[in-house]
């Protein structure tokens, strides 16, 4: 068995044609996710803000904590992503 040397070719590597689109892919799905994020957090400070004028109670809290959630592993995806490989 040969030792690696750097103009050698690995066989586990992925080509470049299918990486370049699958990037581009993941970066529209990293922007969607993001604007969904953002639509969500106005979704339910919408919701809270009527609940509040008709003097409704807490309920939004956990629809809050959700929504940060979401946006939290969003946000985080792809840079662990980025580490593993």
């Amino acid at each position: 068995m040969q030792a690696w040397t750097p103009g050698m070719t690995l066989l586990a590597a992925p080509p470049a044609d299918v990486t370049g689109p699958l990037n581009d892919i993941l970066a529209a799905i990293a922007w969607l996710a993001t604007a969904a994020g953002v639509a969500g957090l106005l979704f339910v400070g919408i919701r809270m803000a009527i609940s509040l004028r008709q003097g409704e109670g807490q309920e939004h809290l956990v629809q809050f904590a959700m929504v940060m959630g979401a946006c939290i592993i969003a946000a985080t995806a792809g840079p662990i992503v980025a580490f593993v490989t």
